[in-house]
């Protein structure tokens, strides 16, 4: 069964605010609220993320970053080259040469 993408999308917003709600009455650095809410802010966008690549073939640019792709001092170590479905920019034959062209000879400048 394929899940709907805007039922998705739904519980993904709703799961939002929970996480809002809960970040905002935090009680110290481990609080099993915002833990939770943590968790299913993740669990409900890589549904919603599914839901919408079953659906429709497409995805979002997120991705879900694990404690594993941090090191102790918080600073992400994801290697975004990792991720071949990403967006990588224009390829080189992508890249319109008269741009570049018309930027080399200036008039009046030499």
């Amino acid at each position: 069964m394929t899940a709907d993408p805007r039922a998705a999308l739904t519980k993904l917003i709703a799961t939002f605010e929970r996480h809002l709600e809960a970040s905002s009455g935090r009680n110290g650095e481990d609080d099993p609220r915002v833990v939770a809410a943590y968790e299913d802010l993740a669990d409900a966008f890589e549904a919603y993320d599914d839901a919408l690549n079953e659906a429709y073939g497409e995805m979002t640019p997120l991705i879900v970053v694990d404690d594993a792709d941090l090191d102790d001092s918080g600073d992400e170590e994801y290697d975004d080259d990792e991720d071949d479905e990403g967006y990588s920019g224009l390829d080189d034959e992508e890249y319109d040469d008269e741009d570049k062209a018309g930027d080399e000879q200036t008039p009046g400048r030499r």
